[in-house]
């Protein structure tokens, strides 16, 4: 019996975040005991705005913006404001579009190394994560940017089953709720959007945790 397919609609802003989610998806796909497949649409596209236009949906579908707070400096804070803008504004674009945002802080990174091992401690620059990603993937990388080179991720991506997945969104629901309990001095709320100007934070689990639920690979 053919599955059902279920299909999402990513922007992303670089190629790691990319390569992860063609990775997920290839994860799901290949685990014949869940109900459902997946197809992600991905683009690699810092405008929530611009990737909105760029889909048709004549009824709803779903779609994930998955982004970086990278600091408390002006420039990032500037730039994380203007998404959340986007992410109110998008629905004058079209009302089909249910849109949820992923966002981490301060990196990506944060949400990779959560897939072995827990990380609640924060880090002064989003550049110290090299450190976890050495202690999860038993890697020797010196600098943030050689992880992110395409044959040195892609290795990492080949160690991270769909099963680590899933500690990861426990690891980093973990995360929010220690934030929850013990740092309100840096919560904020944009519209319906809550976040924490402190690292670690995300919600890039919530959005993986959705799809997960949704092919069965979670329970609901």
């Amino acid at each position: 019996m053919k599955k059902v397919c279920n299909k999402y609609y990513l922007s992303v802003e670089g190629e790691t975040e990319k390569w992860y989610f063609e990775h997920l998806q290839m994860l799901i796909n290949n685990k014949e005991e869940l109900s459902y497949t997946v197809k992600f649409d991905i683009k690699i596209n810092k405008s929530i705005i611009s990737r909105a236009k760029s889909i048709s949906a004549p009824y709803k579908v779903k779609v994930f913006h998955i982004c970086d707070y990278e600091s408390n400096e002006e420039v990032h804070t500037e730039q994380f404001n203007k998404i959340l803008k986007e992410l109110k504004d998008v629905k004058k674009i079209n009302k089909n579009l249910v849109y949820k945002l992923g966002y981490s802080n301060f990196s990506f990174e944060l949400w990779i190394i959560l897939h072995k091992i827990k990380q609640i401690g924060a880090v002064s620059h989003r550049k110290q994560y090299v450190k976890g990603i050495n202690k999860a993937f038993d890697e020797k990388f010196q600098f943030i940017d050689d992880y992110k080179e395409e044959k040195n991720f892609k290795r990492i991506l080949k160690k991270i089953t769909l099963e680590d997945v899933i500690s990861a969104v426990n690891n980093a629901n973990e995360i929010r709720k220690m934030n929850e309990e013990n740092f309100k001095c840096n919560y904020r709320k944009y519209g319906q959007f809550e976040y924490y100007t402190e690292n670690p934070d995300m919600t890039i689990n919530k959005c993986v945790e959705q799809i997960l639920k949704e092919c069965g690979a979670i329970k609901k």
